[in-house]
């Protein structure tokens, strides 16, 4: 049974890059193949893209620093 390429698949493929940003995995980690067939291709595409936003969503929130007493 070939892969339905439809939204429902999108939307796990992103989450997949979401996931995979999230635990530390490189962008060329994507196990999807670029030059494969329409499915890899397909795979390969919503994966990156998932990566990167979950990326653009880490860098755009403020960063959190925790202010250091010194005692006094």
């Amino acid at each position: 049974m070939p892969l339905q390429l439809d939204r429902q698949t999108a939307h796990d493929r992103l989450n997949e890059g979401k996931a995979a940003y999230a635990n530390g995995d490189p962008s060329d980690a994507c196990p999807y193949n670029m030059y494969g067939s329409v499915e890899e291709r397909f795979g390969h595409r919503y994966w990156t893209k998932g990566w990167s936003m979950a990326r653009s969503e880490t860098e755009t929130q403020p960063e959190q620093t925790t202010e250091v007493s010194a005692g006094q």
